[in-house]
């Protein structure tokens, strides 16, 4: 039995990071996308390099019925096998004041980071909990959903709803040896972050920088180890002394 990572999203960015972090932690990481193949592929050349294994998995988060094939799929090939690690990393920002805010912006920003968490964690939950192994589930939340920002009524909604259901579901898969936590990043420097004014936003951080996606990277492996199997329900921030 090989126990599997899922990263969603994990093809740039944070969850480039973490799949890069699990497979030098010795796991077989499952590099989730929805549409930028080559990049996926390139996270999967680095691991393969440094002598990881990994596989790509294309599917919308948002789409249930997308998820609910993609997994099946992955299930029916690898029957002895299962994914005891799963990274809820997708999302995207689609910022504005709420007055302006289109409807469709509200709905696509909570249907990746709060019902793809569903909907990709409900399918291999059950999994998880029958195995004696148990599992890891870590949700990227952030700042944004613990102090709120302006301009990011929905991604504070959504990041804000996850952390609510990290809190819950801990408490539903802990008896079965699953752990769930959330990590909250501020600043990262990231491709997500590369049209914010950084000069201006590196002033309001006592650490005078924003943080390195490696940095998250190590919080989340952290998590995922068996070290970390009696923390959970918890909400880590990694914010350079931002917000506290």
């Amino acid at each position: 039995m090989t126990k599997y990572a899922l990263v969603t999203g994990g093809s740039r960015g944070l969850g480039k990071a973490v799949c890069l972090k699990l497979a030098q932690m010795g796991l077989p990481v499952i590099i989730n996308y929805q549409s930028n193949e080559a990049a996926a592929l390139e996270v999967k050349a680095e691991i393969e390099a440094q002598g990881g294994s990994a596989e790509l998995m294309r599917f919308d988060v948002g789409c249930q019925e997308a998820v609910e094939v993609a997994l099946k799929e992955w299930e029916m090939a690898h029957p002895d096998d299962y994914i005891a690690y799963l990274v809820n990393n997708a999302g995207i920002r689609k910022d504005n004041v709420m007055f302006m805010m289109p409807t469709e912006d509200w709905h696509a920003v909570i249907n990746t980071s709060l019902n793809g968490f569903f909907y990709v964690t409900r399918q291999l939950l059950p999994k998880m909990m029958m195995r004696k192994h148990g599992g890891r589930i870590v949700n990227m939340a952030s700042l944004s959903g613990i102090k709120g920002l302006p301009g990011q009524t929905n991604y504070s909604a959504a990041k804000a709803a996850l952390i609510g259901a990290t809190k819950a579901l801990a408490q539903e898969a802990a008896p079965r040896s699953v752990t769930v936590n959330a990590v909250a990043p501020g600043f990262i420097d990231t491709d997500m972050t590369k049209d914010l004014p950084q000069d201006e936003l590196k002033k309001m951080v006592p650490m005078n920088r924003f943080g390195k996606p490696e940095e998250v990277a190590s919080l989340v492996g952290f998590l995922c180890s068996d070290e970390a199997a009696y923390i959970t329900g918890e909400v880590i921030s990694i914010n350079g002394g931002l917000y506290t």
